[in-house]
């Protein structure tokens, strides 16, 4: 590891507390974006490692195995070097100091059928707020070895976590809480962290700048809602790479949705350029004659090849599949990705903060929706308002148009 490492004092302390020998069974570094919390994290995980058993096994998990690379194991390696730490996604396994890593992702309440049966010398844990409540408690079961010790890291969640209720705030519990917030890490450049506190808006900036496990309540997209003006334009972008569009199939209630979505020269903004809507009912028919004219228009004016369709029905994407063929359309048609809506929700939050949104003035439906948009009352988890008396239909077409892109637009973020 090299020895030009230089700690902030929040770093510092916990540093300290390794070096004391201070750390308990459970570490949680918990408290905003861009704190320094995973890179100490990190660092405290090798050190940590380095000095413990050979013949133990030891567990490092997020949410899923991409995610764990992308967040951990790449600036792992950046760290320790390739000499150190070596690991293969396909086999979830790796070597640290000469210890066996395993590696796991944790998307669902099943994953605790994978580390059932391990014993554990140790684990790390990446955005723990993300792990289903089973395999938590399946792998606490498994750190069985004497010394057995988890580093975990976490943005705050809503107040009834798991994780907060049963053991952050748990006196019985045998855990280390050090709250880590933007402005601790020192060494970012002031602009830079203006800059971060201004894409993060209501419930998320709570969170994500300040630290704080809040519940999320009233307008989902609070400065769309103030200011609609700011974002709403009748001048196309000139700088237009590429179109997609996303598709909502309606049904007892709802609409039949398209949103036609551009994006500009390196992924600065993402535009909404055309919507479709209709609510009444209608044939298979007409909706693939619908869906592929809107298409057809689409695929005129602009580069359009992508198609991203809710995959929830797929007897109408083949039907919509097989009109385009017939009418030459040449572009592809995906089953909509259909992640977290609550990470495509903080993914327009953060555009919108940015100013690196914005919709033409046509689409009156879509323009509507992130207006009305309200996060469901009186429930003890985070889940936006579809009852029928808000627009959700748009919403979902427009997400289902970005969320292939989200990563490179997040990436271009970074570089500016």
């Amino acid at each position: 590891m090299s020895n030009e490492l230089i700690f902030t004092a929040k770093q510092q302390e916990l540093m300290s507390l390794l070096k004391h020998n201070k750390l308990h069974r459970l570490n949680l570094l918990e408290g905003s974006v861009r704190s320094g919390k995973t890179w100490i994290s990190l660092i405290l995980w090798a050190f940590w490692i380095a000095n413990r058993p050979t013949d133990y096994a030891y567990l490092m998990s997020a949410k899923t195995l991409q995610t764990l690379k992308r967040n951990c194991l790449m600036l792992l390696q950046e760290l320790v070097g390739e000499d150190n730490f070596k690991y293969s996604l396909s086999t979830k396994e790796g070597r640290l100091f000469g210890r066996k890593i395993l590696l796991e992702g944790a998307n669902d309440a099943k994953s605790e059928n994978k580390i059932r049966g391990m014993t554990l010398g140790g684990a790390y844990c990446d955005e723990l707020t993300l792990f289903p409540k089973d395999f938590f408690s399946m792998l606490l079961s498994r750190l069985s070895v004497k010394g057995a010790k988890l580093i975990a890291t976490t943005n705050p969640d809503v107040p009834t976590h798991w994780l907060k209720k049963e053991y952050i705030d748990n006196a019985k519990v045998d855990m280390l809480v050090l709250r880590f917030l933007i402005d601790d890490n020192t060494t970012l450049p002031e602009e830079y962290v203006r800059e971060i506190k201004k894409e993060y808006t209501g419930v998320y900036f709570e969170r994500f700048i300040c630290g704080n496990w809040v519940a999320a309540e009233g307008v989902i997209y609070p400065l769309f809602a103030d200011n609609p003006s700011r974002y709403i334009v009748d001048t196309l972008p000139e700088d237009l790479m590429f179109v997609t569009i996303g598709g909502d199939f309606g049904g007892n209630g709802s609409a039949h949705t398209l949103n036609a979505t551009g994006f500009t020269k390196g992924f600065q903004s993402v535009v909404t350029l055309d919507e479709y809507y209709r609510k009444e009912t209608i044939s298979p028919y007409e909706l693939e004659n619908d869906f592929c004219n809107f298409i057809e228009g689409v695929c005129r004016r602009w580069k359009c090849t992508e198609i991203y369709l809710d995959s929830a029905e797929q007897i109408l994407i083949k039907g919509v599949r097989l009109a385009a063929q017939r009418r030459k359309l040449r572009v592809n048609i995906h089953n909509a990705r259909k992640g977290s809506i609550n990470n495509r929700i903080l993914f327009y939050n953060r555009l919108i903060a940015a100013d690196r949104y914005k919709i033409m003035s046509h689409c009156k439906h879509t323009i509507e929706a992130f207006q009305t948009a309200i996060w469901k009352p009186n429930v003890t988890t985070e889940i936006r308002l579809d009852d029928g008396s808000i627009n959700i239909d748009s919403l979902d077409a427009q997400e289902y148009s970005t969320e292939a892109y989200m990563t490179n637009v997040f990436d271009a973020e970074r570089k500016t």
